[in-house]
């Protein structure tokens, strides 16, 4: 009894509950003319963007500066395979790398490697209908 209330009010990294999603970090789509459609959106829309489509900022619960990417991708992208479809989904993690490990534990198909930058941490993986999502644990400090 006494373990299991240290693993409630007291986690370790051992017996901490992984964070899995705790975000939108974006959406990705494909264009027949993305730089024009970009454009567009800034014209029509608003929004401020900027080569790769537009930055939303917002807040997380505990006040941290975090951003939501929106962007279209040019229509021969190969970005988003082995999917077929227009798509991608970009979900914020805590920690990628864990996350990783865990899905394939249980069973969950992971494409390529995980891939560190400036802004962040990625990884990739399939849904059932074979949907390539992106998991990113971000540096959104990076973008400021």
């Amino acid at each position: 009894m006494v373990d299991k209330i240290k693993a409630i009010y007291f986690p370790t990294k051992e017996t901490a509950e992984l964070k899995r999603v705790t975000g939108i970090g974006g959406f990705f789509f494909k264009s027949k003319d993305s730089k024009k459609l970009i454009e567009w959106y800034n014209k029509h829309l608003g929004l401020k963007t900027d080569q790769y489509g537009s930055t939303f900022w917002w807040k997380d619960k505990e006040g941290n500066d975090c951003s939501t990417q929106w962007s279209p991708f040019s229509d021969d992208t190969t970005y988003f395979s082995p999917s077929k479809k227009q798509f991608m989904q970009n979900f914020r993690v805590e920690n990628v790398e864990l996350l990783l490990n865990k899905l394939k534990q249980e069973g969950v198909t992971i494409v390529g490697e995980m891939e560190t930058y400036d802004y962040g941490k990625f990884g990739w993986i399939l849904d059932p209908e074979g949907n390539k999502i992106e998991l990113w644990e971000p540096i959104d400090k990076a973008f400021q």
